[in-house]
């Protein structure tokens, strides 16, 4: 048996680069006129440092169909190329073998400006491309044409200015990339912030003649993007409208955001960019793509889970950056320490802006809780350099309306909320309306009650109590009766005897057996409800939280409750007065519903009998 090495040939670049190389089909017209601009921009450098270049003074990027000739091309009066660049630049590096290609480009960091291999996104859709190209040094023209084999023609062309005609012969099955709407939505996705003007077109627009009321209509080059993004500028130069416009285009249909943040740093690292704080009201289940990111503003994606933190993908805006790491095909982050880094700047930029807002003008910055207060819970949850931070600025609204620090809360109730065990216990309601009672209930005992009413607080009051190393306990109104809620060393004793205590305990038993209830009878102050329903808050919170982890197991378990009876309410003795059996049995199933019914639980059938059962009593 002989042996032998497999051969890579150079027949098989082409189809990895129009295969693998790009996630998606459309990128390509964003590569071709990048490269337009890049051409372009070293024109403009060239001229700049007083190199005989020519005229600069219109130097746009031209996009144009034909759909009876099935083209597609691309124009810019930029640098242009000699018959010799074609071939160095356009033929060599795309028809290298796959081995040196892959050495060539296997520790390139930044993919935009260094990798020539753009163009040959033309042919995923094209099953011809013409390049008409005349360089600024006014040699003769070239002409090179492709069907995308490894095959090629090249001679002079006839091209008289300056610049570079890309011209795509579009695959007749993918006829949609002559079509003028489609070609405007892929400018307007991918090109919209080029710092080169990009014509598509023309449009109409009248004005009125000097001294008359006359119109004036004429044709002028529609230009699809704005060179000069507000992100480029300094933001001293930029006024509140200045960036409410700039929202209103990338998000034509949302609410004006509450605030934001002009990002712009060049060390260690290049960023600029500007981050919207957009209305949450405490809802994390929303889009989590609306920061778009762009590299020399050329769109990259919207997948900015890797360079933002993950709880500020619920913010809206730009980021741009030369310094971020993409995969050749620029569609997405490549792992590296730089991202790391920028991630880490985002996230103290963010945090510092909130501090300052906090310190600044408290009032206002009460009045954004409702939409910032889950992206501050969030992040407090999920980073734990931001949670240092935001520890001092994180806030507590009571049922009054009144706002807190967790250290002013602690400072507020010490006195009164302390219990026998000396911990601090801070109470709370996840609705006031379900548990109104409740609420109403503690509070004129003198307590103070705050609002934990989003689904990330069960995870957050958690996270709390770990870090006041078991001094405070956060407890749900409704997790026990007042006394036991927060318990101090009095003691209640009970006008039952232990037989009469037994009696109530099976009467109750039997009412909740359906249910799973567990009857608890407790020597409580007269003016306590003769019977409630309390969840206790460690069951209840677990609950919770492997609910919103998609945890099923916690999730799917009945929702248990204690049925607490006050031994020492009078309504209690009376039903154990009642002369039958079936007298107390009623009695003990009315106060059982109306223990239902404040907890919302009482519904259908059983509802329609309550009532029954009310007007009779009532007779």
């Amino acid at each position: 048996m002989q042996k032998g090495t497999i051969s890579v040939q150079t027949d098989n670049i082409l189809p990895i680069i129009k295969q693998y190389l790009y996630s998606d089909q459309e990128i390509f017209l964003r590569e071709l006129v990048a490269n337009a601009v890049d051409a372009t921009q070293k024109l403009l450098t060239l001229a700049n440092r007083g190199e005989d270049v020519g005229d600069v003074e219109e130097v746009l990027i031209e996009v144009s169909v034909d759909q009876e000739a099935g083209t597609l091309t691309i124009s810019d009066k930029g640098i242009g190329m000699t018959q010799d660049e074609v071939e160095k630049y356009i033929t060599q590096i795309a028809f290298s073998g796959a081995k040196e290609f892959v050495e060539k480009y296997k520790d390139a960091k930044t993919v935009i400006g260094h990798f020539g291999l753009g163009f040959y996104s033309a042919f995923m859709v094209a099953d011809k491309v013409e390049i008409h190209t005349k360089s600024y040094k006014n040699e003769a023209g070239a002409h090179w044409v492709s069907d995308g084999g490894t095959e090629y023609e090249i001679g002079e062309s006839d091209k008289a200015d300056r610049g570079t005609d890309i011209i795509l012969h579009i695959d007749k099955e993918l006829s949609e990339y002559t079509q003028e709407y489609r070609i405007n939505e892929l400018l307007t996705k991918y090109c919209r912030f080029l710092p080169i003007e990009i014509k598509f077109g023309t449009e109409t627009q009248t004005i009125k003649k000097e001294d008359s009321e006359e119109e004036e209509t004429f044709e002028v080059d529609k230009i699809v993007n704005e060179p000069n993004p507000i992100w480029a500028k300094k933001p001293a130069d930029l006024t509140d409208e200045d960036y409410l416009n700039f929202y209103k285009i990338l998000y034509p249909h949302s609410e004006d955001p509450l605030f934001w943040i002009h990002l712009n740093v060049d060390y260690p690292f290049n960023l600029t960019g500007v981050l919207y704080f957009p209305k949450l009201r405490n809802n994390l289940e929303i889009r989590k793509d609306r920061i778009h990111l762009y590299c020399n503003q050329v769109f990259v994606t919207e997948q900015t889970e890797n360079i933002v933190p993950e709880f500020l993908t619920l913010l809206h805006g730009v980021i741009d950056s030369p310094d971020i790491p993409l995969n050749v095909s620029r569609s997405y982050l490549q792992s590296d320490p730089e991202v790391k880094k920028i991630n880490r700047y985002i996230t103290k930029k963010v945090a510092s802006k909130l501090e300052e807002m906090f310190k600044n003008d408290r009032e206002n910055f009460e009045t954004k809780w409702e939409h910032i207060g889950v992206l501050i819970k969030y992040g407090m949850l999920s980073e734990e350099k931001f949670y240092e931070k935001a520890k001092n600025f994180v806030v507590f609204e009571d049922t009054n309306g009144k706002f807190a620090t967790l250290e002013e809360l602690k400072e507020n109730i010490k006195d009164l909320q302390t219990d026998k065990d000396d911990k601090l216990v801070v109470l709370y309601t996840s609705n006031t309306n379900e548990q109104f009672s409740y609420i109403d209930a503690v509070i004129n005992k003198g307590y103070q009650v705050i609002k934990l009413d989003t689904m990330l607080d069960p995870h957050f009051i958690n996270k709390l109590e770990q870090t006041q190393e078991g001094k405070v306990n956060f407890k749900r109104v409704d997790a026990d009766t007042i006394d036991k809620l927060i318990e101090k060393d009095i003691k209640i004793d009970s006008v039952l005897n232990e037989e009469q205590t037994t009696k109530v305990t099976d009467l109750f038993k039997s009412e909740v057996a359906e249910s799973g209830g567990i009857v608890n009878v407790q020597a409580l102050s007269p003016s306590e409800p003769p019977v409630l329903i309390t969840r206790t808050e460690f069951m209840r919170r677990m609950k919770d939280m492997s609910a919103m982890g998609g945890d099923n197991m916690m999730g799917n378990m009945p929702d248990m409750y204690n049925l607490v009876v006050n031994a020492n309410h009078p309504l209690v003795s009376k039903i154990l007065e009642r002369k039958t059996e079936k007298t107390q049995q009623k009695l003990t199933k009315q106060l059982f519903d109306l223990a239902l019914l404040q907890q919302g639980m009482l519904q259908g059938e059983k509802l329609a009998q309550f009532v029954s059962r009310s007007v009779d009593l009532l007779k």
